[in-house]
C-alpha cells in the first residue's frame, strides 16, 4: 500500500514556477544577517519564491527546533537550546526593513518552556507596534498544551489576528499531529474569542491525508461553533519519504466547492486551493475578512 501511495504523480495544477530573482536573495540575506528563521524555509513552503519575491515572509520565532514531531511537518524536532530575548527586536527590525503592512509571526512548539513561548510572542507584537504602529500583526500560535494563562499573555498583547491551525479533521488528528489534540485546538480558539471578541480568529486544514468530505464539513462546523472567522484550505505535500504519505491530490474544483461551503457557514473569508497555506496572501485574507465584517455590521 505504501508503494502505491508513493507512486502518486503530482498533477499539473501543483507545478510551481521557481524563481530566485528580484527580492528573493535580499530577503534571504536579511534573514541570515539578523539570525532569524522563517517558516517559509523551515517548513519547505511551496510559495516561498512568490512570497519572498513580493517581500513577504512569515517569521518563525523561538528557534528552529520543535519539541514535537508531527508527521506532516518538515521542521526539525529535538530538544531546543535557543531562547533569545532579543529576538523580538530583530523581528521588528526586519519587518521595518521590509516595509511590511501585515506581519505574520509563528513558532516551533516549545513544550520545554513553562509558557510555551507566549511571552516572546507578546514581546514580538509589542516590538513591531513600537516601530510600525500601522502594521497589522498576525500570530500563528501553538496550543501551549492547554495553558490558558499563556494564551492570555498573547491576547493581552492584542494581535490583529489570532491564528491556530487544527490541521486536519478530528478522526485523523492523533495520527497526523504530535501531542496536539483536536478538541484542545477548538477550545483554544473558543477561549481566544472569549478573551477578546474583537480579535478575529483563523484556522487551517490541509487536505489529502485521508479525510472524508463530510469530515471536512464537520471541521468547518466545529470552527464556526467557536466563531472562527477565517479559514484556509490547502493540499498536503509530503516533505520527505519519512513523513506522512499523500492519500490523494485534491482537485481545484473540490477546493472551489469547499470554499463555497465555508462561505455558506459564515466564515468572513475562505482561502481554498492546492497551494494555499495558512499565511499565504495573509494580507489579502484579512482585508477580505474586514470587508465582510463591515458588510455584516452595515447590512450592505
Amino acid at each position: 500500500m505504501k508503494m502505491q501511495k508513493e507512486k502518486l504523480q503530482k498533477p499539473d495544477w501543483l507545478k510551481i514556477k521557481l524563481s530566485t530573482e528580484g527580492n528573493f536573495a535580499e530577503i534571504k540575506d536579511m534573514m541570515r544577517s539578523k539570525t532569524l528563521h522563517s517558516v517559509c524555509e523551515e517548513a519547505r513552503c511551496p510559495n516561498i519564491y512568490e512570497c519572498w519575491s513580493n517581500r513577504t515572509a512569515t517569521f518563525m520565532i523561538l528557534g528552529d527546533i520543535c519539541t514535537r514531531a508531527c508527521r506532516f511537518c518538515a521542521v526539525k524536532t529535538g530538544l531546543p537550546t535557543e531562547l533569545d530575548l532579543q529576538e523580538p527586536e530583530r523581528v521588528a527590525e526586519a519587518a521595518e526593513q521590509m516595509g511590511l503592512q501585515h506581519c505574520v509571526i509563528t513558532s516551533v512548539a516549545r513544550d520545554d518552556l513553562a509558557d510555551g513561548g507566549a511571552s516572546i510572542f507578546a514581546a514580538s507584537i509589542k516590538a513591531i507596534r513600537a516601530r510600525m504602529p500601522f502594521c497589522r500583526v498576525e500570530v500563528l500560535i501553538p496550543d501551549f498544551m492547554g495553558n490558558w494563562d499563556a494564551l492570555q499573555v498573547v491576547m493581552d498583547a492584542k494581535p490583529d489576528i489570532l491564528n491556530h491551525n487544527i490541521e486536519t479533521v478530528e478522526r485523523l488528528s492523533d495520527r497526523v499531529r504530535a501531542k496536539a489534540k483536536y478538541k484542545r485546538s477548538i477550545e483554544l480558539l473558543k477561549r481566544a474569542k472569549e478573551m477578546n471578541p474583537k480579535i478575529p480568529t483563523k484556522s487551517s486544514i490541509m487536505l489529502g491525508v485521508g479525510e472524508q468530505y463530510e469530515e471536512i464539513l464537520q471541521a468547518m462546523d466545529d470552527l464556526r461553533a467557536v466563531d472562527c472567522n477565517i479559514l484556509t484550505l490547502g493540499q498536503y505535500l509530503q516533505p520527505t519519504p519519512n513523513h506522512l504519505p499523500i492519500e490523494r491530490y485534491v482537485h481545484p474544483d473540490e477546493f472551489a466547492q469547499l470554499k463555497e461551503e465555508g462561505r455558506k457557514r459564515g466564515f468572513r473569508h475562505v482561502e481554498s486551493g492546492p497551494l494555499v497555506r495558512s499565511s499565504y496572501h495573509a494580507h489579502e485574507q484579512t482585508d477580505s475578512a474586514e470587508a465582510a465584517e463591515s458588510r455584516e455590521l452595515t447590512g450592505v
